[in-house]
Order: C-alpha cells, then structure tokens, then sequence
C-alpha cells in the first residue's frame, strides 16, 4: 500500500487507516474476537500502519481487540494507534458527550490498558461537548500531550469556530470529520478554512458504513442499527442512493473493470481533501480489495462524470450529523 508523510506530525502512515467501529460490535449486531484479531492481522498483511479505534466503540472492546492483535503481532513500533475521548455513557450504556478534564483524562489511562502500550500517537476528542468549557477541554489534551501520552492531538466532527476556540489553548496535528462520496459537506467550509493550514485531514466513514461497498442495498444491511438510523436508508432517499449506486457501479465497471467499492476508495485517494482516510472492516474478506486501488486513478474527467452522476441521482443528499452527533448529558435526562 502507498503511505503519506502525516502534515504537522513526525509520522508516516499508510494511505488508509483501518477503522475498527464495526469491531466493537455496539449499533454493529455484535463482533467476534476471533474473526475481528484476523482482520486486524489481514490489514497489517495488507500494509495498513495506522489503526483507528475509540473508546466509545463496543464501550471498550475495539480498544481490547485492537491491543491484543497488536500486541499478538508484535508490531507496535511500526503502527500507529489512533484513538478518540470525550464521550461517557449511562449504566445502560446511553452515549453522551463529556468534553471534562476528568473524563478525558480517565479515558486516556483506560485506553492505554485496553491498548496494551505506554502512549497513543494521535489522540482525538470525539465530539465537542458544548456542556463544558472548550478551554477545559483543549487544556486536557495539551496535558496528554506534555506528558508524552500521546504524540499528536486531533479534533473530530468540529466545526471551523470550535477548532480556532480549542486552538487558543492546544493546537491540533489532526481534524478528523466525514467524507466519502455521498457525505461530502466538508468541501463547503472545512477544507477551505484548512487549506493553508499544516494539519492533518483524518476522514473516517470511507465507505459510508457500507452503504459504498455494494451497488445491492438489501434488507439485512438496513437491520443494522447504525444503518437503520441513517435517513439514507430510508424512502424517499433509499431509492436516490440506490440509483447512484447502479449508476456508479456502471461506470467503475465500463471505464476501470472494477466495481463500485474500488472506485469509492478510489476516490478519496486521489481528492486532495484528505490525507488518511478511515476504512473500516470488521472481517479479513473485506480487505481483499485493497489490491486492486493501485492499477487505476481517477482524472479530472471522471471526476466530473462521478459529480454528475451523483447530482442526477440524489436530490436530498444528507450528512451523518442527524443521527451520529450524542447527545449532550442533560439531554439524556429531559
């Protein structure tokens, strides 16, 4: 696999991090250890270098599945572990954002357990949490990384003004927000607000929770929470997605012999928007397609023809902030 020098950072990485959301099992119909170390090992074989995980995925099981695959594989020194904070759950496993030193902190020390290592090189705030004091938050971070518990610092799912408030305090090596073919909202503001910056683009949501990796949307990969919630997944969107998606596998298939998967990953290869995008994968098989990205690319032509094809189709495109972004804690208890 092809790897990048990561922009305001010291490090290299491969051109895709793994994403282990799925591995967590949570909103994901559940993960098997076995089967989700194997994919783990598959991308390492692969020649994926980073790793991305959150302590929020599976409530702490991404994070120990993650660690013991590294640690089995004996390869830490040559990977980078991204992981994420700054949110908290009820005992009924409720999500909410906590941005506080307190949890930020704990989560930190709890990662480096579940991860088996002594420090994470990107470490992110998931969410901003409005709740509490973005100095408070942004002064947590920058201790973590005085300490040397983490090498660089990233921000996900902000917007420009939240990341000039949190940087009056710590700066950010990384932003981490959503892009993929279908959830492209970052071009309208956050990429021009970043252009001249030395930063890192970390995009996750690569395949759009697998809505990219078919151009068949059935029934049984809508029953999966994280899909169902999704306004994509539901009429009178559904029927637009699935008409670019026919449309896109047409013509990845016509101009490249390749399928609609391939041209989505692809495609964020060769947009100048990101730098390390997240794939996520939660069996080996879905990473046999990481062989056949490097004998294409896109020019500016089918770029323009993909554009087309996907305004032709989808007349009510949506993002992911409808139903990702959590609630904040009081809003749990209205």
């Amino acid at each position: 696999m092809d790897s990048i020098d990561l922009p305001g950072t010291d490090m290299r990485s491969s051109r895709f991090a793994l994403g282990t959301w799925p591995i967590g099992g949570a909103m994901w119909g559940g993960s098997d250890e076995k089967e989700s170390i194997c994919t783990i090992h598959k991308a390492l074989e692969c020649g994926f270098t980073c790793i991305d995980t959150a302590d929020d995925y599976g409530f702490g099981k991404a994070e120990e599945t993650v660690g013991k695959a590294v640690k089995q594989a004996g390869l830490r020194d040559k990977i980078l572990l991204s992981d994420k904070c700054a949110l908290n759950w009820t005992s009924d496993q409720q999500l909410y954002r906590d941005g506080s030193r307190k949890r930020i902190l704990e989560e930190a020390e709890n990662a480096l357990r579940h991860l088996q290592t002594d420090y994470i090189d990107l470490y992110h705030v998931h969410w901003p949490d409005p709740s509490t004091p973005m100095q408070e938050t942004a002064q947590a971070m920058q201790e973590l990384r005085d300490s040397g518990k983490i090498r660089a610092v990233g921000v996900s799912n902000f917007t420009p003004d939240q990341i000039n408030e949190f940087e009056q305090i710590c700066r950010a090596d990384v932003i981490q927000p959503p892009y993929n073919l279908f959830e492209r909202g970052i071009e309208e503001e956050l990429i021009p607000f970043l252009e001249d910056r030395d930063v890192t683009v970390m995009t996750f949501s690569a395949l759009c929770r697998g809505m990219l990796s078919t151009s068949s949307l059935d029934d049984k990969q809508q029953d999966i929470f994280v899909r169902s919630a999704d306004p994509k997944w539901q009429e009178p969107r559904l029927t637009q997605y699935r008409s670019a998606l026919h449309m896109l596998e047409d013509f990845a298939r016509d101009n490249y012999g390749k399928h609609v998967v391939h041209l989505a990953l692809r495609w964020l290869i060769d947009r100048e928007e990101t730098h390390l995008p997240i794939w996520a994968a939660r069996h080996p098989e879905q990473l046999d397609v990481v062989t056949e990205l490097w004998n294409f690319s896109l020019d500016d032509a089918a770029m323009k023809e993909i554009d087309r094809i996907l305004l032709d189709t989808i007349k009510d495109p949506i993002g992911p902030e409808s139903f990702m972004a959590p609630p904040l804690r009081n809003e749990l208890e209205q």
